[in-house]
Order: C-alpha cells, then sequence, then structure tokens
C-alpha cells in the first residue's frame, strides 16, 4: 500500500479542482492511499482581493517569509509518505504565502527524504516561483522529481487584463472578446493523465528511485518570450520588497504611502518596459538561439515539455 499525500491552498479553488484531477486516478487506485491536506491560513485571504490588501502582500510573498497556518487535521508532522505532492498558485512570482508558511513550518519536515512533485496552477509566470521552491525544498532534504503547471487560457495581452479583473472582482466570465480567466476546463480535465502515470509508477517502486515519473507527458512548456520579463520583474520586486519591509509589516499604515508608489513604479514599468522588452526580447532570442534553447529545457526539468507518452496516458 502507497501512501501518497497532497498539500495545497487554494484560494479562488480553481487550484482545488485543478489538484483533484491530476490525482483522481489514484483515489481509484485500492493500492493507493491519497491523503489530502490543506494548508490554510491562521488568518484567511480574502477573495475577491481589495486593491490594498493585494499589494499589501506583496514584500512577505517576495521574501517567503509565509504566514501563520492552522494545525493540520489529516496529517501529522511525523507521517510517513512514499510520495508528496505539493500544489500552489503564485503571488507575485513567489509561492503563496501559505505554501511558504507551510514550507516554514513544523510539517516541513514531512518532506526530508522524501520525492516531491510540485503542481502550479497560475496565470503564465511560473519560472521565478519554482526555482525558489527548489532552493527551499533542497533545503528541507526533498527531492524535487517532477513539475507540473497548467496556465490560464488566452495570450499574454489578455490574461493581464482577465486575471487581475478575476482577482480584484471575483468575475471570471469572458468579456469584450477576451476569453475567460483561469485555466481551461479541458486542461484541468486531462491533467488525470498525470494521476494515471503515477498510478502505474507507484505499482513499480519507480518513485523510490527519485526519477522523473511524467517525462513524455507535455507537463511544462517554458514560454521563452517571457523568462526575461520574469526576471526583471522579480529583481524590482527584490528591491521594491525590502524597501517596503522598512515602512513595518502586513497591515500597518505606515506602508500605505510606500505602497502607493509602488504602484506607480509598477504602472509605468507596464507601459513602458514591457512593450519595449516585446520588441528587444525577439532579437535577443534570435542572436542567441543556442542559449535560449539550452536555458528553455533546463527550466522545464524535471518533467519537460515531451509529448511522447500522451497516448499511452490519455485521458478519456
Amino acid at each position: 500500500m502507497k501512501k501518497v499525500l497532497v498539500l495545497y491552498y487554494s484560494q479562488t479553488g480553481q487550484l482545488t479542482e485543478s489538484v483533484k484531477s491530476f490525482a483522481s486516478p489514484l483515489v481509484e487506485d485500492k493500492n493507493v492511499e491519497l491523503v489530502y491536506q490543506a494548508v490554510e491560513p491562521t488568518t484567511p485571504y480574502p477573495f475577491p482581493w481589495g486593491y490594498l490588501e493585494f499589494f499589501d502582500i506583496f514584500p512577505e510573498s517576495v521574501y517567503m517569509d509565509g504566514c501563520a497556518i492552522k494545525p493540520f487535521e489529516n496529517v501529522s508532522e511525523d507521517d510517513e509518505f512514499d510520495l508528496i505532492i505539493i500544489a500552489y498558485t503564485i503571488w507575485f512570482l513567489s509561492p503563496s504565502l501559505p505554501i511558504s508558511g507551510f514550507l516554514n513550518s513544523k510539517y516541513a519536515k514531512l518532506l526530508k527524504g522524501k520525492p516531491v512533485i510540485t503542481f502550479i496552477a497560475c496565470r503564465n509566470m511560473w519560472i521565478m516561483a519554482q526555482k525558489k521552491m527548489k532552493a527551499k525544498l533542497d533545503e528541507l532534504g526533498a527531492k524535487l522529481i517532477d513539475n507540473v503547471v497548467l496556465i490560464d487560457q488566452g495570450g499574454n495581452l489578455a490574461t493581464f487584463i482577465t486575471t487581475p479583473r478575476w482577482m480584484w472582482t471575483g468575475r471570471k466570465d469572458a468579456f469584450w472578446g477576451l476569453p475567460k480567466a483561469g485555466v481551461h476546463q479541458d486542461e484541468i480535465k486531462n491533467a488525470s493523465r498525470f494521476g494515471l502515470a503515477l498510478s502505474d509508477a507507484l505499482s513499480k517502486d519507480l518513485e523510490k528511485e527519485h526519477k522523473p515519473l511524467l517525462r513524455g507527458l507535455e507537463a511544462v512548456k517554458v514560454d521563452n518570450s517571457l523568462v526575461g520579463t520574469e526576471k526583471i520583474a522579480h529583481k524590482s520586486f527584490r528591491i521594491w520588497g525590502g524597501l517596503i519591509r522598512k515602512f513595518g509589516t502586513t497591515g500597518d499604515k505606515a506602508r500605505v504611502p510606500i505602497l502607493a508608489l509602488y504602484f506607480l513604479f509598477l504602472l509605468s514599468l507596464i507601459v513602458i518596459i514591457v512593450p519595449l522588452n516585446t520588441i528587444v526580447k525577439p532579437i535577443f532570442r534570435k542572436l542567441n538561439s543556442k542559449r535560449v534553447e539550452e536555458e528553455r529545457v533546463y527550466l522545464e526539468e524535471p518533467s519537460g515539455s515531451g509529448k511522447e507518452r500522451l497516448e499511452e496516458y490519455r485521458s478519456e
């Protein structure tokens, strides 16, 4: 009997639906004991977000300070699992605060020496967050064997509008010719292919080898056009986040003026730098195509974007 733990925090419910589709074949596997454990902050975060609340958690998110979390109901810190799945969303190019809270908590000892799969559902920028996650897992003695990423439907420009609208109003419907916000329902449904492959791998004890189990299933695709944007934005977040933290912690009124200043800076960044980067980056990628391709392959590890096993595990 294999024991598999799924840890997750979902603010809107989309991640919960996605990871349960991902793991659904394991529920039906009589040789697997699947345990779901929600990571819940002691003080819930609002949804929809208020504008001030949204930006006020930005510095702590970027620096992975985490937040206080409620005691786990289904798991103790001394439990043993054969495989652990961490499902998370992206806040300011970083793992969400509740997930960072888990990684900084006593429950993180669950990860030591264990094979871990990360599962992400987000807009389209996740590379810097996963880099932080990998570093933290290494620090905790875990072994990252796979990463799966589901991104929002619609192009970069469309989601630049639809995603904030969803976060700030709770509305994700299509409008003005733009698609619905969030991951497409077909993508969520088809995530069950990963669970099918995991069920097979667990039956053969392959998780003990600490090697990827989900290769060839198109687990993750890196958009080369967004890599540079993420790097620039993350450097900016670190600088501004460090500055804002000098004015107090989340909720302190002293942070409001500097947060307002940061918002104006962010707006100027979007209006000026992002379009400029869109023009310059394709030229850079063409001149450095070999290096760009090597970086793409590296960032897609450990699961990769290959499709050679899709037919074997295609969802019905």
